[in-house]
């Protein structure tokens, strides 16, 4: 009888994990598409809810932005993003840390420059705050189109 209940306990804790990993895997999706929509706004609020202040944010050329540059960069159009697709999208969850790889291409129109075309693989690392995903980390590197 405890074997059966012992057994139907971990079946029980089983399902729970792996349903709040799904649950988890929508979430971060959710949350990446609003980190897209918010680099094409730069609606300043928009994209501060989204990351934390410890943010460490790396470009493919190798400058790497802290949280306020991140968003100042986005609101003032130094860099503009006109268009982002994603593609190629990736998650694992791992605690409370999740790893999302992305194809990233975009169209870009950032001021004082001419437009241009940005195609990139990306590492994003999300961590959970209380209940919310909060964008901790990016890496970008070059890569070939692959749109």
């Amino acid at each position: 009888m405890i074997k059966k209940i012992i057994s139907a306990m971990t079946f029980l804790v089983a399902i729970t994990v792996f349903g709040q990993k799904k649950n988890d895997i929508q979430s971060v999706t959710d949350i990446a598409e609003k980190l897209r929509s918010a680099m094409i706004s730069g609606e300043k609020s928009a994209l501060q809810s989204l990351i934390v202040p410890e943010l460490t944010y790396g470009h493919s050329g190798g400058h790497i932005d802290d949280a306020k540059e991140f968003v100042e960069k986005l609101v003032s159009k130094k860099s503009d993003f006109l268009t982002i697709d994603i593609t190629n999208q990736n998650i694992q969850i791992v605690g409370n840390t999740a790893i999302v790889r992305h194809h990233f291409y975009a169209t870009t129109a950032d001021f004082g420059k001419e437009p241009g075309d940005v195609t990139l693989d990306i590492l994003l690392v999300w961590t959970k705050v209380k209940n919310d995903w909060k964008l901790l980390a990016r890496q970008a590197v070059k890569s070939e189109k692959k749109k």
